[in-house]
């Protein structure tokens, strides 16, 4: 038998304590969330030395997709009932999330062509819920004209905005029409072409994917160029504006940690960090898990892994994970499918997402849907914040609720070289997760990444 491969020593560790791994890396990651993943992957393709631990034995952290045992185990729910199909046909995500078929993350997964490991099918549906009703977000201009979401005089107003929003280029004045969307606010730009205020809601709220009223009077730039990467997104696919992996989006924090194994990163699942240690400048110099330790330039984590003092919470988010035996009503019986409401057409603040999927994207055995309802916490009873969602539904076999703090950093990092993940948010897409990776990766490197992609070349079966 081949003898074992000595420990390396080192200056630095105590005695009595052995070198985790290689012992000496430029960064550590702890978590394979889908944020801790993209970075790791990143930062190895730059040759940097990464050792990535997670406390978990699966890839995916608070993202991963769990199988039917692994689904009841978490939620102690017993063990799952004969009938509702076998333990690989599930992987059903503990944060169910849509992609935007031409949005950033789909940039990114181009830029590092993580895409090669994973085969994508479009959403069939995008929806929102008005007046008691679910409607269909209009997919064109044409569309607009048929959709019961708006008078007659209306939607003729609805297109021409539509068409202003189409051709504006913010390098070309021209396209402007004389509108300076740095200063004018996103309310000035609905009244500029005289839509009434439940058409803002809707475009705002089911297009431009605000999840509040916030943005209505700040610059319009930033809420247009989100409208533009939906309508661009539509185009693009037709049904909805939105892409999800076969198998579940627990492929994609896999799909980056491959990415970084092949540029040499080791990876350590099941192993929890104990301690993270710093020096005295304060400064994050490695980790401790038991009675080994590796060091590092600096660690990368989600706000689990570090002491409270380095972490605000920012709220709760309730989430219903829920087995259906039919597809949502009054969806056309599509087979996946988004649903905002808005949240001041059910008198709250926070919009409440509702998505739903099954076997055509290979997460449940046949016959079996699964919806997901979920919303930022506005009260302390979770049912009550959920029962419009829930509401759409009809019956129910089983449900899962969860309720989980959220989190984001106090700092930015650069001082103690901890750089956090803030926790994922309530809606059912990426577009803010995405800003918050891109923010990290700024923060980590000193650099943005370049986005300078053509998102229309990923090649998949839509």
């Amino acid at each position: 038998m081949a003898e074992e491969q000595e420990k390396k020593t080192f200056d630095w560790l105590p005695e009595g304590m052995e070198a985790l791994a290689d012992g000496e890396y430029d960064a550590i990651i702890m978590g394979t969330g889908l944020k801790e993943c993209v970075i790791s992957g990143l930062l190895s393709v730059q040759g940097m030395r990464v050792l990535h631990m997670d406390r978990n034995d699966y890839y995916g952290a608070d993202c991963a997709s769990l199988n039917l045992t692994n689904l009841y185990k978490k939620f102690n729910a017993g063990n799952p009932p004969d009938n509702i199909g076998s333990n690989r046909d599930f992987n059903v995500d503990l944060i169910p999330k849509f992609i935007m078929a031409c949005g950033n993350l789909t940039k990114m997964l181009l830029h590092t062509k993580v895409t090669r490991y994973l085969e994508f099918k479009s959403i069939e549906g995008s929806f929102v819920y008005k007046g008691g009703k679910i409607l269909k977000v209009p997919a064109t201009p044409e569309e607009a004209l048929k959709s019961p979401l708006m008078g007659l005089f209306e939607k003729r107003r609805f297109r021409n905005f539509l068409l202003y929003i189409d051709a504006y280029d913010e390098t070309k004045p021209e396209t402007h029409k004389g509108r300076d969307l740095t200063v004018m606010t996103m309310k000035q730009l609905y009244e500029e072409f005289g839509l009434v205020p439940d058409t803002h809601q809707f475009i705002s709220h089911a297009m431009c994917l605000q999840l509040d009223e916030t943005h209505m009077n700040q610059p319009a730039l930033a809420t247009v160029k989100e409208l533009q990467s939906y309508c661009y997104s539509l185009s693009r696919y037709g049904t909805s504006p939105y892409i999800y992996p076969v198998y579940g989006l627990g492929g994609l924090p896999e799909g980056f940690s491959r990415l970084c194994a092949i540029h040499g990163g080791t990876f350590m699942l099941n192993r929890d960090v104990d301690e993270i240690q710093y020096n005295d400048k304060g400064e994050a110099i490695g980790v401790r898990s038991g009675n080994e330790m590796a060091r590092a330039k600096f660690v990368v984590g989600d706000p689990s892994y570090f002491p409270k003092e380095k972490v605000r919470a920012t709220g709760q988010i309730v989430r219903c994970i829920c087995f259906l035996n039919h597809p949502i009503p009054n969806c056309g019986d599509q087979e996946s499918a988004q649903i905002i409401i808005p949240g001041p057409q059910v008198g709250r603040k926070n919009d409440i997402f509702v998505c739903s999927l099954s076997n055509s994207h290979q997460v449940t055995a046949q016959g079996v849907y699964i919806a997901i309802v979920s919303t930022k916490m506005e009260g302390d009873n979770p049912d009550k914040e959920v029962v419009p969602g829930l509401a759409l539904l009809g019956h129910i076999m089983q449900r899962f609720t969860t309720v989980v703090t959220t989190y984001e950093p106090v700092g930015d990092g650069n001082s103690d070289k901890s750089y956090i993940s803030s926790s994922f948010d309530a809606s059912s897409h990426f577009e803010g997760d995405v800003d918050d990776l891109l923010s990290l990766y700024k923060r980590i490197t000193g650099k943005d990444l370049d986005m300078n992609i053509n998102a229309d070349s990923v090649e998949a079966d839509y």
